[in-house]
């Protein structure tokens, strides 16, 4: 039997929170960690401003995945683009095609609410 490993996330285009969860169903999820990525800094061209932006957003992804080895549930959150990016991230990385994704749509919220809140959805 395998274990089941369960993750949500709150996710902006420069933070995220990690909440995670393994096998019993009946476990509370618990914060992992809390991730800041870099701020993308004004270039003169515009090519390489985008190339920056680019492996700015590549290296915070990674950083993301570092905390949820052998997924096999998770569910992202948060406001803008950023969890859509970061679906077609995972859907490119070998370790993360078979997980199972979800996605939904919320603000800012403190790690209490997050934690009520994806304790329904993982």
């Amino acid at each position: 039997m395998s274990t089941i490993k369960r993750y949500g996330i709150w996710m902006d285009k420069h933070n995220a929170t990690i909440v995670g969860k393994e096998s019993d169903d009946k476990a509370l999820p618990q914060i992992i960690t809390h991730i800041t990525g870099e701020e993308s800094s004004h270039n003169s061209s515009e090519k390489n401003e985008h190339n920056h932006e680019r492996t700015i957003l590549n290296k915070f992804f990674n950083s993301i995945t570092a905390h949820m080895q052998n997924a096999t549930h998770l569910h992202i959150t948060g406001t803008g683009i950023a969890q859509e990016q970061f679906m077609h991230f995972l859907a490119a990385t070998p370790q993360f095609k078979n997980t199972k994704t979800e996605e939904s749509t919320s603000n800012k919220m403190s790690d209490e609410k997050l934690l009520e809140f994806l304790a329904a959805k993982i």
